[in-house]
């Protein structure tokens, strides 16, 4: 008999840990899966996949606004949001179908019910039910954080707010990174009237200047409002149900739904990593080596609970090296330069490599070459919103180390943009490089 019950068993079933069962299935490996809520994991069930679709659905409301300017008479238009609420439900319940099929196909057993480490090659099943493997991955990812607010109780997060039972006519918004603007861009779109408090004076940290710079006005002209060095001290419930939001030393903000996006946390509360001498970082994160593996040999942990980088597809590309270093003889580990990121605001941004302060800081000289345009699809848009391109070029070699974007379909057009990037070619390389025109991804050959 063997000497274990599976040679890996993973706890959750998000991206990272499909990806890591499949692989390591497909290398001959009896593998086990144990997932507390949905198959898919946060950005199949409640982030990246349900706020993109929601994103889709709020570009109506500008569409339809400038339709007059190309010819189009729209009588009538009304929004319902039960409707679009309950297509992006569906679509996230075919997409949790699609990723248990991949389990099953791949022959990868599922139990639906929270699993905790138990020891090094054990984990213990909410039923009580105790399992040995010869190896455990952790890849539970990460949950929203909510601050110490009197009457937090009455806020949201980023998991609930997928599931409001009507669009709410104010909405108040804590935190100024991707999700705070991402669903900023959402609820003003669809006529919710919008408020950002944020306790600093900076959105997007981490974003190059120009972006962010350039981002803000544009939401202030659609109607977000930003109060800035303003934290919420508490959220008190009216009589009628409605909420009153004080925040810093401002007047008191009348909203109907608060959304708290200040942040997550890797979710390891109560994972029982100390029954495995694996002892946490400040933050809550499972600090790794390179190769995915934790202080104890037979555990491993990726994606958003470890003390690496917060992205979907980093968190598979860590499950699938670390399924082909463990069972498929093929050591392997995930690289974490010129990463694209985007934010699908509203106008998104997109951005790889160095921004131009931190690549100052890391190479001393540098280049930099912008475009500041407006884009063809905007000249009948009633708000002239312009796009911003800009290239970040290390002196001494040429190369574009970093690209930075804002504009429509900004993040659709950085994605051959980074495989340069990644590639280390110069700015040469893109001046040799002919224009597609008309096009708004042609200013990226044209800077001079």
């Amino acid at each position: 008999m063997a000497e274990f019950d599976y040679d890996l068993f993973v706890i959750g079933a998000g991206s990272g840990g499909v990806r890591a069962s499949r692989i390591a299935a497909s290398h001959g490996a009896r593998v086990a899966v144990a997932e507390e809520f949905r198959v898919g994991g946060t950005c199949v069930i409640r982030g990246c996949v349900p706020k993109k679709l929601l994103v889709y659905g709020s570009h109506f409301a500008h569409s339809l606004h400038d339709a007059a300017q190309y010819g189009w008479t729209i009588e009538g238009a009304t929004f319902d949001w039960a409707t679009l609420r309950d297509f992006v439900a569906s679509d996230v319940d075919r997409l949790e179908r699609a990723y248990t099929s991949t389990l099953n196909t791949n022959n990868v057993e599922h139990f639906a019910e929270r699993a905790v480490v138990a020891g090094p090659n054990t984990v213990r099943l909410a039923s009580g039910r105790e399992i040995s493997a010869k190896f455990i991955l952790i890849a539970v990812g990460a949950w929203p954080v909510m601050p110490e607010i009197v009457g937090a109780e009455h806020c949201i997060t980023s998991n609930e707010v997928f599931h409001l039972p009507e669009l709410p006519r104010r909405v108040v918004i804590q935190g100024a990174g991707y999700i705070a603007m991402e669903f900023a861009g959402i609820f003003n779109a669809l006529g919710s009237d919008v408020t950002v408090v944020n306790r600093s004076d900076v959105i997007l940290r981490g974003y190059d200047h120009d972006l962010t710079a350039r981002l803000q006005p544009i939401m202030e002209a659609r109607g977000v409002k930003f109060g800035f060095n303003r934290p919420i001290r508490e959220v008190q419930k009216l009589a009628d149900g409605s909420l009153l939001v004080h925040a810093g030393e401002g007047d008191p903000i009348p909203a109907d739904v608060v959304l708290v996006a200040t942040g997550r946390r890797p979710k390891t509360d109560g994972l029982g990593l100390e029954n495995a001498g694996i002892t946490l970082g400040k933050g809550g994160e499972i600090p790794v080596d390179a190769f995915s593996k934790t202080a104890c040999d037979s555990i491993y942990a990726v994606g958003d609970v470890t003390d690496r980088v917060q992205l979907t597809p980093i968190a598979i590309r860590e499950g699938h090296a670390f399924a082909d270093t463990v069972f498929g003889g093929k050591p392997r580990s995930t690289h974490y330069d010129a990463i694209p990121s985007a934010v699908f605001s509203q106008p998104p941004i997109a951005s790889v490599g160095l921004t131009e302060a931190d690549a100052r800081a890391q190479l001393g000289e540098v280049r930099v070459y912008t475009s500041d345009f407006r884009p063809m699809q905007n000249m009948f848009a009633t708000q002239a919103e312009r796009g911003f391109y800009k290239l970040v070029v290390d002196a001494g070699t040429d190369k574009v180390v970093g690209i930075h974007m804002i504009g429509p379909d900004a993040p659709e057009i950085l994605q051959a943009a980074a495989i340069a990037v990644k590639a280390g070619l110069t700015k040469a390389q893109f001046d040799d490089t002919i224009a597609l025109h008309p096009s708004m991804a042609e200013e990226l050959v044209l800077m001079r």
